[in-house]
């Protein structure tokens, strides 16, 4: 990503770039308000009817974290020139036709930074835009498109990890913690990829599988809750990447008790789910490692009846 000075008339601490924003729904529509918010001019790539409600009205946050506010952004049905930052942020199970919107040329210079559910997207990105070119990430946040343009940002945190060379990524970093968004850089891609899968399978398969948030899960449904955190935590642990089951416990403890998963947002608006790319994949690598995990097992095939 380029990284040129601030000029006089630019006196931020880190340079105003073009963003493009593939799926701007929650966490998308949310990522490119603050963006433009900051300063940096923001491109969205959505389907014709949001494209035009996005150039008119723009996007509107309505955010304890953040306030209440109204950004610009242009929009269109497709990128149609180069920019230095792409984030791509559609759900796994949109992802082949959306990135028909994105031709490779107009990334090569930049960097594609995916914010999926999952762990098996990388891939398919980087078979499609090159391995350089895609940055692995995960971001932790419970965020809604209510509307086309409209966003309900309702956790008291917006926070990314970014996963590769440091010297690549830090201006990255610089420009999400510039926009509000507490972003690090970590190293370890499989790590990374990990640690959100293990806390987001239990998190979206039981919030689903029930109806419920995610408080009435771990107080009505904690034996199984603890089970599915102990098998995600050993398949992880199996990949390479470490997991601390009482850790992950306390973290769902601590969590918002009126909680929803987006699994469960989709399933309540009879949206296609999001099952393969998470319990699907837990399920894949388990099998790969000859690792036993009934509850997920039972779970995924419930949710897939």
């Amino acid at each position: 990503m380029p990284t040129p000075p601030a000029t006089p008339d630019d006196p931020a601490p880190y340079p105003r770039i073009t963003v493009a924003v593939l799926g701007p729904g929650g966490v998308g529509g949310l990522l490119a308000a603050l963006l433009s918010r900051a300063g940096h001019r923001v491109v969205c790539v959505a389907s014709a009817e949001t494209a035009d409600m996005l150039r008119r009205d723009g996007i509107r946050v309505h955010s304890g974290q953040f306030g209440d506010f109204t950004a610009r952004v242009d929009a269109d049905t497709e990128l149609r020139e180069p920019v230095d930052l792409c984030f791509v942020t559609v759900k796994h199970t949109a992802l082949d036709a959306a990135l028909e919107r994105v031709l490779p040329g107009l990334v090569a210079d930049g960097l594609v930074v995916p914010l999926l559910n999952g762990i098996e997207h990388l891939d398919a990105l980087r078979a499609r835009y090159g391995t350089r070119q895609v940055a692995a990430a995960v971001i932790r946040v419970e965020s809604t498109r209510t509307a086309p343009g409209v966003v309900e940002h309702g956790s008291p945190f917006t926070e990314i990890d970014l996963a590769g060379p440091p010297e690549r990524l830090a201006p990255v970093a610089a420009l999400l913690t510039g926009a509000g968004i507490r972003t690090r850089v970590v190293e370890d891609e499989t790590t990374a990829l990990w640690a959100k899968l293990a806390f987001l399978a239990p998190f979206a398969l039981l919030t689903t599988r029930y109806r419920l948030t995610i408080g009435e899960v771990r107080t009505a449904h904690r034996d199984e809750l603890t089970a599915l955190v102990a098998e995600a935590a050993q398949v992880s642990a199996a990949c390479g990447a470490p997991a601390d089951p009482e850790r992950a416990m306390a973290l769902y403890d601590a969590f918002p008790a009126g909680g929803k998963s987006s699994m469960l947002r989709d399933a309540e608006a009879g949206r296609p789910l999001e099952l393969d790319a998470i319990g699907g994949a837990l399920l894949r690598a388990a099998d790969r490692h000859g690792i036993p995990v009934p509850v997920a097992a039972r779970l995924v095939a419930d949710l897939s009846g």
